[in-house]
């Protein structure tokens, strides 16, 4: 592959992941959406808006899913920054 081909392969590749992160931004909002109809429901029968063991069960199914590249470990830093960031909508 010479140089131009690599450039454009490069590119190539960038637009693909461009897609892919407009589509985590759309599946984000879906998933924080639902996340404040979740809270709201709770709030009108006053359960605890954080159950940490929800929480480990979700970086936990995700981890027995995960086929890779990433390591278990990238899932759980993910996701406790999701978690994080959903409770404090």
């Amino acid at each position: 592959m010479d140089e131009q081909e690599t450039i454009e392969r490069i590119e190539q590749l960038r637009s693909e992941i461009d897609n892919i992160d407009g589509r985590l931004l759309e599946l984000l909002n879906d998933r924080a959406t639902l996340s404040l109809a979740v809270r709201e429901l709770k709030a009108q029968i006053g359960m605890s808006l954080y159950v940490p063991k929800r929480e480990a069960s979700i970086v936990k199914a995700l981890q027995d899913a995960n086929e890779g590249p990433l390591y278990n470990e990238n899932i759980a830093e993910i996701y406790d920054t999701i978690l994080r960031v959903m409770r404090k909508l």
